[in-house]
């Protein structure tokens, strides 16, 4: 049974290269995450293409690569995904973690654990809703593990993560895209064991962004 660390690392790894190629290609100054709100307020069809093309590049990892969770490699033709966004990249402020119950066993689908650390909590606005979601630490990748009101519809019901470097968090706040919000490996490959979202991060708007399943695409 292998562990959705797999996916985390590899997702994280590639978007890492994906993004630096585009900061490459578009900025040559300046604080990226400004810079990409800016472009976002200026020109959205280029935010949009560049999600697209992470999801594409998404794709071609899991037709070719030896570690894809992808069993049907020939009959495999992509993703299921809701519609790009940008309304869904949002700020998040950060509240710290203060009690002292900071390490958090997330089980996982096989009934295994996992030590986490709790990190804070990330409150945003949504849809017009203010929301927070639990932040999760496990060894350098902030882990962004939730529901809402698609898992088990339009959505696997098991939930969906984001995940991001440490260093993603600046300050007190933390940009979350959620038209990157993916499914874990299990999902395609019962061979995965993956982490369960904690019950708190549940939350209650639909978010209609990131991956789809199949059969709620249709």
């Amino acid at each position: 049974m292998f562990k959705n660390k797999v996916i985390r690392w590899s997702t994280l790894a590639m978007l890492i290269a994906i993004l630096a190629y585009f900061f490459i290609e578009n900025f040559s100054s300046g604080n990226a995450e400004a810079d990409k709100d800016d472009l976002i307020a200026a020109n959205p069809q280029q935010y949009i293409d560049k999600i697209t093309q992470e999801r594409l590049a998404k794709d071609d990892q899991f037709k070719t690569t030896k570690d894809s969770p992808i069993q049907d490699k020939e009959s495999f033709h992509g993703l299921h995904y809701f519609d790009i966004d940008p309304a869904y990249r949002v700020k998040a402020f950060i509240t710290p973690y203060e009690k002292e119950d900071k390490e958090m066993k997330v089980t996982y689908t096989d009934g295994t654990t996992t030590d986490y650390e709790r990190i804070g909590y990330a409150n945003f606005t949504i849809n017009g809703v203010a929301e927070k979601l639990l932040l999760l630490k496990n060894e350098a990748v902030i882990s962004v593990l939730f529901k809402d009101a698609t898992s088990g519809k339009e959505t696997y019901g098991g939930g969906r993560y984001l995940d991001y470097p440490v260093s993603k968090i600046k300050g007190d706040s933390l940009v979350l895209d959620f038209n990157t919000a993916y499914n874990p490996y299990c999902v395609y490959a019962p061979s995965y064991a993956c982490p369960v979202p904690p019950a708190e991060n549940t939350l209650s708007v639909a978010i209609r962004a990131g991956e789809q399943t199949e059969e709620g695409n249709h």
